[in-house]
């Protein structure tokens, strides 16, 4: 009987995840591969449609120009979404959000398809921008869902699996985006408008699962709700101690209302938990993972992979990210946040400096360039060791349910704005330092690696009332 109990707990949690999960990081992370599929295609399209327009084809730095606006809407419209994210949480609760959000997705998916037709980069440019919207806000609203749902021994690996689906969205996007699927020149649009393909199958099977159960009790204070819920999601009807350590929850944030994200800053109480947030939060953007992945052609080229082959070998780092983020969901118990973020940091800045070395004496040695291949593997296998899973929970775990929707605004916002700005600049530090062009992100790396090992508490296997007490003693060790 409990076997059976567990397995219909497991597959009841497996499928919460999927649901969650499909249309929100994987949505994210497969938009974000795929745009580089079609480089060539859509700067081709941009020319051919203003030559249509006036007769005169289109400089090459301003095709340019106009691509590089195609890509940085999507970190824009990301940063839109999580301003909306919060309040939408708030008024329309976890799930209902996680739905409507995909009214951004088919609007997109309409100005992709249709774009080719009437020769408009226009509507592909406002596509990208709604596109940053939906993951601005499902990236914010799905740690959330999950975590508030999540047994609390499984809280750190359930909230993992959303690097686990950003991961497996590149890795998907890499693999459509190859010539032989959707690669194909003329076939852009089609590859663009794929997207709606998760959210599709977010539409169907969410709806099958209940609201998040923090949300029902704390800000609803609807108990038949959260106790139905509740059942539901661990197929038993014995769950009096875990919606005891609910109530305690409610109760511990009776009387309170939801905070305003300018209001974090303001509270004493949560100096530690918003400086965690800020830095750690930096630090997963400004890391230099992004760049890796942008040299990473130009790296396997020069180790002697045939141009035809590069495609393969990108899907080779796509892959490694998915295999690390698998092995972080499985050890995430075990080891501890605060771990994992310490290693990964490190690593990355020790592979980063021989990176660094490999790059400057690869025309002295011509084995340099494998050196630098292997460095490319191995930097993205440090990032999603730790950094790219656990700094996504920070938010959901070191705050509790009335500052979890501001805390999050502020760390997604946080999050956008520096993969906006590196997304800007990084063309311009790339020409401009050469070789040395991850220099600058060492220093992040090593400030990562402290600021997890001074200001990150411990969290595994406490309840958000026991997380939120040790925080008050950390800020507060006079009082204490």
């Amino acid at each position: 009987m409990r076997s059976l109990q567990r397995l219909i707990q497991g597959s009841v949690l497996l499928l919460t995840i999927c649901a969650a999960g499909i249309g929100g990081t994987f949505q994210f992370g497969y938009n974000l591969s795929i745009i580089s599929a079609p480089m060539l295609p859509i700067q081709e399209f941009i020319n051919e449609t203003w030559q249509v327009r006036t007769g005169q084809p289109l400089p090459d730095h301003l095709v340019l120009l106009v691509w590089s606006l195609i890509v940085s809407l999507y970190p824009l419209g990301g940063l839109f979404g999580a301003l909306l994210a919060g309040p939408l949480a708030i008024i329309l609760g976890r799930k209902k959000s996680l739905l409507l959000n995909n009214i951004f997705v088919v609007a997109t998916v309409t100005l992709f398809g249709f774009s080719h037709r009437p020769g408009s980069f226009e509507m592909v440019m406002l596509g990208r921008l709604l596109l940053g919207v939906s993951a601005g806000v499902s990236m914010n609203v799905q740690p959330m869902y999950l975590g508030e749902s999540a047994p609390k021994e499984l809280r750190g690996a359930v909230a993992m699996t959303s690097v686990i689906f950003t991961a497996l969205g590149i890795v998907i996007g890499q693999v459509v985006g190859l010539r032989e699927l959707l690669g194909d020149p003329q076939a852009w649009h089609l590859l663009l408008a794929s997207c709606l393909v998760p959210g599709v199958l977010q539409l169907a099977f969410l709806p099958l699962l209940p609201e998040s159960l923090r949300y029902l009790l704390i800000d609803r204070g609807d108990m038949e709700a959260c106790l139905a819920a509740l059942q539901r999601l661990r197929g038993t009807t014995e769950v009096a101690e875990e919606l005891a350590e609910l109530e305690e929850e409610r109760i511990f944030c009776q009387g309170r209302r939801a905070l305003r994200p300018w209001e974090l800053f303001q509270d004493r109480g949560l100096r530690r938990q918003v400086t965690s947030l800020m830095v750690l939060g930096s630090a997963l953007e400004l890391c230099g993972t992004n760049s890796v992945y942008a040299y990473a052609s130009s790296v396997f080229r020069q180790a002697g992979i045939p141009e035809g082959k590069v495609q393969y070998a990108i899907v080779g780092t796509g892959s490694c990210e998915l295999l690390v983020a698998c092995v972080s969901c499985a050890v995430i118990e075990m080891v501890g946040r605060r771990n994992l973020p310490i290693a990964g940091y490190g690593l990355m800045a020790c592979w980063g400096s021989i990176f660094t070395v490999a790059l400057c004496l690869q025309s002295p040695l011509p084995w340099m360039p494998y050196l630098a291949m292997f460095c490319v593997f191995a930097l993205i296998l440090s990032f999603g060791l730790g950094p790219a899973g656990v700094t996504g929970i920070l938010a959901m775990e070191l705050f509790d349910q009335k500052a979890r929707p501001a805390a999050s605004m502020v760390c997604r916002v946080l999050m956008w704005t520096m993969l906006f700005l590196v997304g800007l600049g990084f063309p311009f530090i790339m020409g401009g330092l050469s070789h040395f062009l991850y220099v600058p992100f060492l220093g992040v790396c090593v400030c990562g690696t402290i600021c997890t090992g001074f200001f990150l508490p411990k969290t595994k296997g406490k309840t958000f009332l026991e997380i939120s007490e040790e925080l008050h003693r950390l800020n507060f060790p006079r009082q204490s």
